[in-house]
């Protein structure tokens, strides 16, 4: 195998001159003979074309006017055979139908005149030769997102309930992407939320709450006409919002927060920053993961993990709050006691002011009511009252559950006295508050 400055020659970049003119040929093979490319010379279309069919050729170099096959013909066929193959006309002559034919048809990279500037001529050739890298690299980078995106799919498949293998999968998942993000710039926003799916792997069917999240997300965007650039940002934050939870133990990841909060309290205070630290290395993710550390923040500035406070606090971050804590209090992931759709809006709205942004936390229970069909707080004739301040004759608009989850009465039930009665003095036995959503008798 012959060398050249000590490298084989089957790993140099090939630059292939063509001109019928011995003495321009001569001319470029002095101006490159340092740089780090083999060089190889033809003085037709024809001999350059035999050439092409028995080397690998990264760059050709064609003067415009050739007997026979000229530059702009041969460019051509260069494209259409050898696709690859950085193409750049070297012309002496003004003509505008010959370079537009070398660039409609031959695709050329750039056409250059004579007599050359010797410098700008080699930094023309430099840069074509980077760009041709560039773009091999990126296709390559696609081939391996295919490849691991199929393997990825087939993991899935084959996920066991060994806290230890998800994990790995996961990881691999994360490699994945960060080898691959450039490929996947316009749609990292779907990339992330297949990643939710795996976290889900980690909880109960009954507490997997990232789908449920980015749908309301998505939802308030909509309905708010928010920017298309901070929707996507907010899509991906509640995506991977409790990424930063997938080391705790088993136990520890489906015990609700004000458990942890009593018991764990550092572990639990840590996630958020976590999640920031898994996600700030892909730059696509750097704006999702600042929403995520400070999704925890309070309005009142009593959250964590920096007591940010009002309006300090991250727009994204308010939102991603109120709906990642709408969700989780229907799972038991808040509160040890599992709230309805209504209970954790009329939650929201009771600490809006302290715990949430006032404003916010009003257009967000906008949103539920038009987006969830279920929802009773919206209906002007469903009320929520206390058992002290029912009333006989009003009928049940939701169905009433005991603290520990037993149904005690059915949507549509109508309130005698001695029922009221009952439910009072249960709720005293369990030392719990029943909220009751009631329509009035003679409401429609």
């Amino acid at each position: 195998m012959t060398e050249q400055a000590g490298i084989p020659t089957a790993e140099l970049t090939t630059v292939l001159l063509v001109d019928d003119e011995e003495n321009i040929l001569s001319s470029l093979r002095r101006l490159l003979r340092h740089q780090p490319w083999r060089i190889l010379t033809a003085t037709s279309g024809a001999e350059a074309l035999a050439i092409l069919e028995r080397e690998t050729v990264d760059l050709i170099v064609s003067d415009a006017r050739m007997p026979g096959m000229d530059g702009a013909a041969l460019l051509s066929q260069v494209r259409e055979v050898h696709p690859d193959c950085m193409r750049i006309m070297l012309t002496g002559y003004a003509e505008m139908a010959t370079i537009m034919s070398a660039i409609n048809n031959g695709q050329i990279y750039q056409y250059l005149t004579k007599p050359w500037n010797d410098e700008h001529l080699v930094l023309t050739l430099s840069k074509a030769l980077d760009h041709q890298a560039t773009e091999r690299e990126r296709s390559r980078l696609e081939r391996l997102a295919l490849e691991q995106n199929t393997q990825l799919r087939l993991l899935n498949e084959s996920l066991d309930s060994r806290v230890k293998a998800r994990t790995a999968e996961l990881q691999q998942t994360s490699d994945m992407l960060d080898l691959s993000f450039e490929e996947l710039r316009r749609s990292y926003v779907t990339s992330t939320e297949v990643f939710s799916l795996l976290i889900n792997q980690r909880l109960p069917k009954g507490k997997q709450t990232n789908q449920d999240v980015i749908s309301l997300v998505r939802a308030f965007c909509e309905d708010q006409a928010i920017d298309i650039q901070l929707s996507r940002d907010m899509t991906m934050a509640a995506a991977l919002y409790n990424i930063g939870k997938l080391s705790w133990s088993d136990n520890l990841i489906v015990a609700p927060a004000d458990l942890l909060y009593q018991k764990n309290r550092a572990t639990y205070r840590s996630y958020p920053t976590q999640s920031e630290s898994l996600l700030m290395t892909l730059e696509p993710l750097q704006d999702a993961a600042r929403l995520i550390r400070f999704h925890q923040e309070r309005w009142d500035g009593s959250g964590f993990p920096d007591n940010l406070k009002g309006e300090a606090i991250p727009f994204g971050s308010r939102l991603l709050k109120l709906a990642v804590d709408f969700v989780e209090l229907q799972v038991g992931l808040y509160l040890e006691r599992y709230l309805n759709r209504d209970e954790a809006l009329l939650f929201i709205r009771n600490n809006s002011g302290k715990l949430y942004d006032p404003n916010l936390a009003e257009s967000f229970i906008s949103t539920c009511v038009n987006y969830l069909t279920d929802v009773k707080i919206g209906d002007p004739a469903v009320r929520a009252v206390s058992t002290r301040k029912l009333v006989e004759g009003m009928i049940l608009a939701r169905n009433l559950h005991a603290e520990n989850g037993m149904l005690l009465l059915n949507e549509g039930k109508q309130l005698s006295s001695q029922l009221i009665e009952k439910l009072i003095a249960f709720e005293a036995v369990e030392s719990g508050h029943y909220t009751v959503f009631v329509r009035d008798p003679l409401a429609g």
